[in-house]
């Protein structure tokens, strides 16, 4: 039986992404990411925000991609998969890690230093591993203009007048 271990995530860069190189010459880059819910206390009706802390690890030319524009504060789409491991931290105490291994990254938002939504081109740095087909084409039709106005003001009247 096929398995699936599969991650999507829309959220908040956390901090600049940290970038180091193997001694293969592998790029690396690590970024944690925010995701947050809001749901209403049962008890108090207020709303209650709840964020979540992500770790995201970057291979090869998405880790250079990711180093060059990413920055904190930043919202980005991350697709990857789910990597658990052990370490033991500085007290001799054994710890488990969740890290997401990720295959795909879209920006999102308007460019960085944008003027404003006229400035956003849906993403900035190009989409890694993204099958062709699940990008909408921009669309080639053109925006309909309004007719001209002539002196007589007569333009939008019918011709086929019964009288």
């Amino acid at each position: 039986m096929a398995s699936v271990n599969k991650v999507i995530l829309v959220g908040n860069c956390g901090r600049d992404p940290e970038i180091r190189y193997l001694p293969s010459g592998q790029a690396v880059a690590n970024v944690s990411v925010a995701t947050s819910s809001r749901r209403k206390d049962k008890n108090s009706g207020e709303m209650i925000e709840d964020t979540q802390w992500h770790r995201v690890t970057f291979y090869d030319r998405l880790a250079e991609i990711a180093g060059e524009y990413l920055k904190k504060g930043r919202p980005v789409y991350v697709e990857g998969r789910l990597k658990y491991g052990k370490f033991t931290n500085k007290d001799g105490v054994e710890q488990n890690t969740c890290d997401i291994i990720a295959t795909e990254m879209q920006l999102l938002g308007g460019r960085e230093g944008s003027g404003g939504p006229a400035d956003d081109d849906g993403g900035g740095a190009p989409r890694r591993s993204a099958p062709p087909a699940s990008r909408p084409a921009p669309s080639a039709a053109p925006r309909p203009q309004a007719p001209a106005k002539s002196a007589s003001g007569f333009e939008d009247m019918d011709d086929d007048i019964p009288f």
